[in-house]
Formats: C-alpha cells, structure tokens, sequence
C-alpha cells in the first residue's frame, strides 16, 4: 500500500526563476519519510532521539518532470522498491494536486544504522513492517 504526503510549495522551496529548486525536493522527502515511519511507537523522532536509530542516504537518484510553482500542492506518493537486511530504498512519485502532472521521482536507498557508532544494524520488525505494507514491485528497464 503505498503512502501518501501532501503539503503545499512554501515560498523558500522556489528559486529566482520561481520553480521549486532542485535540492530542495530533497527535503521534503525527508519530510514525507519522517511522515512514513509515523506509525513508529512514537514515531520518527523516537526513532533518531531515544533508540538512536537512523536511516542516512547512502544513494539518490531524481528524474524531474515538471516545474512545481509557489502555492502548488504536492502530493507524494512514497512506497519501498527494496528491502534488504540493513537498507531499503524509498521511491517518492511527485505530482501536482491541481492537475495530478507527475512532477518528480525520486528514489532514496537508506542504511539503517546505530546512531552512536554510525555502524549498520539489521532493520528493526517495526521499521520492515512499515515498509513491508509499502513495498511495491520495482519497474524493468
């Protein structure tokens, strides 16, 4: 089943040419991955503060589409393509709510790791859960 993130374009993602600049796609995947992993006992903060567990990019691919303006709402479809022993890679689809035009791609690889030593761990139950119920099959090509 895959996860659904909306928000709208801040004024502070568009650029000088008044789209929403590159980078700052970025950021909010990492919003909508803290929206994800939501389901957490406490969610992702308890995630990072208290079991000092955390999910680094190790790898981001991005395929812009579409130019996304100041005031348009984003819809982000985020689902996993992979689930591994320590990593999973996230995919985020993009899209313009007003018109439903695919925008963006994104797909995020993610290491999960011990906080204190910034070493990989095995991917807690709860985690794989979330992205087991989320996992779709990746497209060939």
């Amino acid at each position: 089943m895959t996860f659904e993130y909306e928000r709208p374009v801040r004024f502070e993602d568009v650029d000088a040419a008044g789209i929403v600049f590159f980078a700052r796609f970025f950021n909010v995947c990492h919003e909508a991955m803290e929206a994800f992993f939501a389901p957490l006992d406490g969610g992702y903060p308890r995630l990072i503060i208290e079991r000092r567990i955390g999910v680094p990019a190790v790898k981001v691919e991005a395929e812009y589409l579409a130019p996304l303006r100041y005031g348009d709402t984003i819809v982000i479809a985020v689902s996993a393509t992979q689930i591994g022993r320590t990593s999973a890679t996230l995919r985020y689809a993009f899209r313009r709510k007003g018109d439903g035009v695919a925008v963006a791609t994104i797909h995020h690889k993610v290491v999960c790791c011990d906080l204190r030593d910034v070493t990989p761990l095995p991917l807690p139950d709860d985690m794989r859960a979330v992205l087991a119920a989320a996992l779709v099959e990746t497209e060939v090509g």
